[in-house]
């Protein structure tokens, strides 16, 4: 299978500690990790590679966030450092984002929102102290739909365990204004 540039991760990240988290779980998935934005492939097309590039981008380095969006129209996944409220920041957003949606961190209530209600439901239970057996039964699950459903939220969180799962979305929930 080909991959498209719009098929390719494209995260943009505040802190460092969120762009180790990303690329752990983009490691997971099968992507090569590498420092830095420049390619080292001459053809166009690197989707096949599965490689994703990651660094910080200051808010004068115009160099670093053109080679990025470059990348990610080849076909790389891109991890991009920076701070989203600037215009730097702004600019590399909007750019990445006409080649296909950008997630904003995996510490914001971007994660939050692309829960399910049925994974808050469970996630609420476990925080609660029940066990997954429990709170399948409670939101009239079945005990393999549940287990699903927090794979598939440890996914969207970056974590390897549920513990870790209902950790980050309890602090996540905290800092969210809902």
């Amino acid at each position: 299978m080909i991959r498209q540039p719009e098929d390719a991760p494209r995260h943009v990240v505040a802190t460092t500690a969120e762009a180790d988290t990303v690329l752990r779980r983009l490691a997971r998935e099968g992507w090569t990790a590498r420092a830095g934005f420049a390619l080292p492939d001459p053809a166009w097309d690197v989707g096949a590679a599965h490689l994703v590039l990651h660094g910080r981008i200051g808010d004068d380095d115009t160099e670093s966030a053109q080679l990025a969006v470059l990348a990610a129209a080849r076909g790389a996944g891109v991890v991009a450092v920076c701070d989203t409220e600037s215009a730097a920041g702004r600019a590399l957003i909007d750019d990445l984002s006409r080649l296909g949606p950008v997630n904003r961190g995996v510490d914001g209530s971007d994660v939050i929102a692309n829960l399910i209600p049925e994974q808050r439901a469970l996630l609420d239970r476990l925080a609660a102290g029940d066990t997954i057996a429990a709170a399948a039964a409670a939101e009239f699950l079945s005990l393999r739909t549940a287990n699903r459903r927090i794979a598939e939220a440890r996914a969207l969180f970056g974590v390897r365990t549920t513990r870790e799962a209902v950790l980050a979305y309890l602090r996540q929930r905290q800092r969210s204004p809902e």
